[in-house]
């Protein structure tokens, strides 16, 4: 895991700028602990930060081909990188080093830009061919690895691994982008491709930027990798499940190639114990699981985590955190350089800084309700896609829009008296309704907060359009599936975004065997059934694990992994809320009416209302004006 940076010239060839190289690359160094590099040549810069995992003396960077005609600066793992490598050598070509980096320059000479389709693992490069005259960026298939990039004033292509890299740059336009605030105020983050900045911009996962010099305009990002989720499996499902255990346990043992000692999370949930005794299957040598408990029973899982370490000899290793470090708050939003609103991001921070201490690199959990319908929230738009159904959209919406209007709303109410977010799902179609699910805040209270005059710049633009454009590129045959898809475009990049800067913030290299791609594209062809039965998610997952994980944790409820929000910010954080979002700032940044703001607060504070979520994504972006007007 690394940091890269760089800077090409899109009108001609002059020299780049080495102190300005520096700076950005030196702005990723907790990425990177383990040493610095930087390549300059006429109209093109590369810089780079390490964290030494793979041929810890040879895998310096930048790094070159045999004549120095091909270079590339790269952040990730290639996990298939020796069998590609023995590929590559009898082509004809001669490695210096043992490193996965090397591969990248050699697959790109003998098979240009489809050297990404033969890549297994996370990645995010930008590779010079001097030759060709040619820059070329990729991201990885799942988004694991993110890469930014910025067009400039002066000519200049600017990008980096991180935001903060370009916020560093002197002329880096920094007009807010008036889509992203809508999408932000709707969802808690800002979506791929959209930055917080107008003309910044994020290239998506699964897809490359040529770069031809001389050749203007900067072309579109071109996809080249998708998956299918119409089912195709034949066989019974008692032999999915078997091979999903064989896939899953091939998976793991590719993403334990490394020099340094790897570990895992151990949160004590099915996904991390899944890993974790794939792991101990795997080796004859401890694994080291690393367990953060919070005094929080609500969500503390360390008693279940010990149980699969006990099972499987860990080496486990239980620390105890503080949730309540409240001087986190400010570094929460200059360590994703964009309003971030996860509040999982503040415990996940504190878990990556016990496990390095330990480790340099860990395997986790993530991906898996994703792939498998793991959220609870399929279950619940299983039943309201079977009530659309039921009904056309043209009798449905206007029926349930006014029972949605009507019906009040009761946040402490017994969940089955909490019907008005499912009427206002009803009076919607799929898509729509499956946005309203997981939106934190509805278009009735985006309306209200957005001021009409922002509201104008965004020119008929709402959030949904998002999910609409991508739900118009999926190929489901299923709507349950068709929102596992929407979810891998969109919220699955809320999930690796938190990990990978609250992993990188302490030089922690997280590592995701669920997320490799070839097993992404098999379960997606399982029947639906098999993922979800009666309104539970990971049926197959959970049947296939019973030999490996106690029942406790294959059949228990899995907790959260948030903070109470709404208590913190009824009590310790009440003073600090309504004085950062009924402040001057907010009132004066042009984007939010006041007196919303303050409703909003009064009702949370007076506890009549949890707007527990939209306060601390507002809080988040009141933190990101802030250190915006320092840079």
């Amino acid at each position: 895991m690394c940091g890269l940076s760089g800077l090409f010239d899109l009108r001609d060839r002059r020299e780049p700028d080495r102190n300005l190289l520096q700076h950005m690359t030196d702005s990723l160094s907790h990425r990177g602990p383990d040493g610095s590099g930087i390549h300059l040549e006429a109209g093109v810069g590369l810089g780079h930060r390490r964290l030494a995992i793979i041929d810890l003396a040879g895998g310096q960077q930048p790094l070159f081909n045999e004549d120095h005609s091909v270079s590339v600066v790269f952040n990730g793992e290639i996990y298939n990188f020796s069998a590609l490598a023995d590929e590559l050598r009898g082509m004809g070509h001669r490695f210096r080093t043992r490193s996965d980096t090397e591969v990248i320059v050699h697959a790109w000479e003998s098979w240009g830009p489809k050297c990404v389709e033969r890549f297994q693992g996370m990645f995010a490069f930008a590779l010079w061919d001097r030759n060709r005259e040619r820059l070329f960026l990729a991201r990885d298939p799942m988004g694991i690895k993110p890469l930014y990039y910025a067009q400039l004033p002066d000519g200049w292509l600017a990008f980096a691994s991180e935001l903060k890299a370009l916020q560093s740059l002197p002329n880096l336009r920094r007009e807010i982008n008036p889509l992203a605030v809508e999408s932000y105020v709707a969802l808690g983050y800002i979506p791929d491709p959209q930055t917080i900045y107008k003309e910044t911009h994020k290239l998506p996962p699964a897809h490359h930027l040529q770069i031809q010099r001389d050749a203007p305009p900067l072309p579109n990002p071109q996809r080249y990798w998708s998956v299918s989720f119409r089912s195709s499996w034949q066989g019974t499902e008692a032999e999915a499940g078997a091979e999903l255990v064989e896939r899953f346990c091939s998976s793991v043992r590719s993403h334990m190639v490394s020099d340094v000692p790897v570990g895992t999370f151990l949160s004590g949930g099915i996904d991390s114990s899944a890993v974790a005794a794939m792991m101990a299957g795997a080796t004859q040598d401890p694994i080291t699981a690393c367990t953060v408990s919070f005094s929080d029973a609500a969500f503390d899982e360390s008693p279940q985590a010990r149980q699969v370490a006990e099972r499987y000899t860990l080496h486990h290793q239980l620390a105890q955190a503080d949730p309540e470090r409240f001087d986190l708050l400010d570094q929460m939003v200059t360590l994703y350089d964009e309003p971030f609103a996860d509040a999982s991001a503040w415990p996940t921070y504190l878990v990556c800084e016990q496990a390095r201490k330990r480790v340099k690199v860990v395997l986790s959990g993530d991906g898996g309700d994703e792939s498998l319908a793991g959220y609870r929230r399929y279950g619940l738009f299983q039943q309201e896609q079977r009530l659309r159904a039921l009904l056309p959209l043209k009798i449905r919406g206007p029926l349930f829009g006014v029972l949605g209007r009507l019906y009040p709303k009761l946040d402490r109410a017994p969940r089955f008296l909490r019907a008005k977010s499912t009427f206002q799902a009803l009076a919607r179609d799929t898509v729509d309704g499956y946005f309203d699910g997981v939106s934190i805040l509805d278009a009735d209270w985006r309306n209200r907060l957005l001021k009409r005059e922002f509201r104008q710049k965004l020119q008929g633009f709402r959030a949904e359009d998002l999910f609409r454009h991508h739900a118009k590129q999926i190929d489901a045959d299923h709507p349950v599936s068709l929102v596992q898809a929407l979810d891998m475009q969109t919220f699955l990049q809320r999930v690796l975004t938190k990990v990978d800067r609250a992993s990188m913030a302490h030089g922690l290299e997280v590592r995701v065997p669920m997320l490799d791609h070839k097993l992404v594209a098999w379960v997606a062809r399982l029947p639906i059934e098999f993922k979800l039965r009666g309104g539970v998610g990971k049926h197959l997952f959970r049947r296939a694990l019973g030999p490996y994980l106690p029942d406790e944790i294959l059949n228990g409820r899995k907790q959260g992994f948030s903070p109470p929000l709404a208590a913190w910010l009824r009590g310790p954080l009440s003073e600090r809320l309504r004085e950062r979002l009924c402040g001057p700032l907010m009132g004066d940044a042009g984007f939010f009416e006041p007196d919303t703001l303050k409703q909003m607060v009064d009702l949370h504070l007076a506890g009549k209302r949890n707007f527990a979520e939209p306060l601390w994504m507002l809080l988040m972006f009141e933190g990101f004006l802030q250190s915006n007007q320092e840079l």
